[in-house]
């Protein structure tokens, strides 16, 4: 009961669905450079290539989705050439089994990032480490709902089952949070994705409740009346 937390927050009106014919034009311009499709459904991920965000584990899922979902991996700045080395290969196998892999490596503006992710069906956080994730955030301010992993804070940030849904992880225990099975934990993945992504209506009505969550829960005026409210109950305790 003494312990308060204060999550992380963001910028409401930095990270919403592009709105006006403007915005739209861009947005398209933006889609056609980067050779997406806005036509197929779409799992999106977001981060950079380390062991921590799982990377690795998500590209061996993905030859699990059905073959028409398109795949986008915003990911760049290998933090080690082991792992770069990995992803890479990992990604042409992908793309030798299916069509619709896109990989961006470079860090794209917030306007674009946004357009990509306004694109996409589903926000995919494969993270084996991961305090909170202020991307998932991010996805879910577009109106995006989230598949992530059972662990740290990502289940402070979803609702399984109302704003995404959660991957089970049991991680061995030394620090570096690697699953104990990983092809177990890959399947789980690969099966919840599956279930947003081929299910418009549930995706969309998940997306439009962790944009909800985030404007509740997650907006700076969310945390600046949190804060009082932690400063307020010390105050109070005399």
């Amino acid at each position: 009961e003494r312990v308060k937390v204060v999550h992380n927050g963001i910028d409401l009106e930095a990270w919403k669905h592009p709105q006006g014919q403007e915005a739209d034009a861009a947005a398209t311009a933006t889609l056609k450079r980067l050779g997406i499709d806005p036509d197929r459904p779409t799992v999106v991920f977001v981060g950079r290539i380390t062991r921590q965000k799982g990377l690795p584990h998500l590209l061996r899922a993905c030859e699990q989705l059905p073959a028409d979902v398109q795949v986008i991996l915003c990911a760049g700045a290998p933090d080690t050439p082991e792992i770069k080395a990995e992803v890479e290969g990992l990604v042409a196998r992908l793309r030798e089994k299916r069509t619709g892999v896109v990989w961006i490596e470079e860090m794209l503006p917030r306007p674009e990032l946004i357009a990509v992710l306004a694109a996409s069906d589903v926000f995919v956080c494969p993270s084996v480490y991961e305090p909170l994730g202020i991307v998932n955030l991010e996805a879910m301010a577009v109106g995006l709902p989230v598949v992530g992993s059972a662990t740290g804070g990502i289940p402070d940030v979803i609702v399984d089952g109302e704003t995404g849904l959660l991957v089970p992880i049991e991680q061995v225990q030394d620090g570096t949070g690697t699953p104990i099975d990983p092809a177990r934990f890959e399947a789980d993945l690969a099966e919840r994705l599956t279930t947003l992504v081929t299910d418009t209506e549930t995706a969309r009505t998940m997306g439009q409740a962790a944009r909800r969550r985030v404007e509740e829960h997650f907006a700076w005026e969310a945390i600046a009346q949190r804060t009082m409210d932690v400063y307020n109950w010390v105050l109070a305790q005399g």
